[in-house]
C-alpha cells in the first residue's frame, strides 16, 4: 500500500552539497513506513546532473525556481548556517509562501545554532 506521492523541494548549496545528499539519501532512499503504508516521496529538487544555475540572470533563475517550488508539495530546508548567506534561500521561502507551501525545516546534525531565516519561515 503507498500513500499519495508526495513532492519534495530541497533547498540546498552545491557548494555544501553533503547537507544534500544526506537529506536526500535519508529522505528518498530510505524505506518508510507510516503504519501499513510506504510514502512515496519525489525529489522536485534542482538535480546535479540538470543544473538551471546556468540562466542568463537572476530573474530567470528565480522563475525556474518558483516553477519547481509551485510543483512541490513542501519545501524542506537544511537548517545549517550557510543559510543565513545564501542569496536564494529567501527567494525559495518566499516562493514556498507565494504557493502557500509548507517550509520543513530539518536540523541534521543537532546543531545548537540554526538560520534564523529558515526558522522564521516554519512558523
Amino acid at each position: 500500500m503507498s500513500i499519495r506521492q508526495t513532492h519534495v523541494f530541497m533547498s540546498h548549496s552545491w557548494a555544501h552539497s553533503n547537507h544534500y545528499d544526506t537529506l536526500a539519501k535519508w529522505v528518498f532512499e530510505d524505506k518508510w513506513r507510516v503504519g501499513q503504508a510506504s510514502p512515496d516521496f519525489r525529489d522536485f529538487s534542482v538535480p546535479k546532473n540538470d543544473p538551471i544555475h546556468n540562466v542568463n540572470n537572476d530573474r530567470q533563475l528565480k522563475e525556474a525556481l518558483y516553477d519547481k517550488i509551485s510543483r512541490s508539495h513542501v519545501l524542506v530546508i537544511p537548517t545549517g548556517m550557510y543559510t543565513n548567506y545564501s542569496k536564494w534561500i529567501q527567494k525559495e521561502i518566499d516562493g514556498a509562501s507565494n504557493y502557500n507551501k509548507p517550509v520543513l525545516a530539518v536540523n541534521l546534525w543537532g546543531a545548537q545554532k540554526t538560520s534564523n531565516i529558515v526558522e522564521s519561515a516554519t512558523k
